[in-house]
This record gives C-alpha cells, sequence and structure tokens, in this order.
C-alpha cells in the first residue's frame, strides 16, 4: 500500500484523532440522552456533526496547544 506524503501529517492526525474522539463522546451523549433504544438512529447523525465542528476545530486548536506544551513541558534531553 502506498503512503500518503509526510507533508500530509498534519491533516491526516488530526482527522483520525477527531473521528476516534467524536464517536466515541458522541455515542456516550446519544446513550445517555436516548437510552439503547432508537440508538442507532440517532448516534450516526450526533457522530457526523459532531466530526464536522471537531476537525476544524482540532485544525486551530493544535497549534495553540503545541506551543502552549513547549512553555510547560521540558525538552528532552539530547544523548
Amino acid at each position: 500500500m502506498k503512503k500518503l506524503p509526510a507533508w500530509t501529517h498534519h491533516f491526516v492526525l488530526p482527522l483520525l484523532i477527531t473521528l476516534f474522539m467524536s464517536a466515541i463522546v458522541s455515542f456516550i451523549a446519544t446513550i445517555r440522552a436516548v437510552g439503547f433504544d432508537g440508538l442507532s438512529e440517532v448516534w450516526f447523525s450526533a457522530w457526523l456533526w459532531s466530526w464536522a465542528v471537531a476537525y476544524p476545530a482540532l485544525q486551530i486548536v493544535m497549534p495553540i496547544a503545541q506551543k502552549l506544551v513547549t512553555y510547560i513541558v521540558e525538552k528532552p534531553r539530547e544523548h
């Protein structure tokens, strides 16, 4: 299988993170809201909307979070 070019990393990583996280969070929220009855009809729509917000939000927030981490966490020592 051919891999994507290295420059796509900053698009693909947030894509996968938001796919998984929005699926998990919307699944739990949907169960809490409607229970297991009707879960299949409601969850997919809830997840799709969640992901549609999460992906662009993470594209904006990720550079800010990375910069904050550099202020909070020491750089690893070079051996």
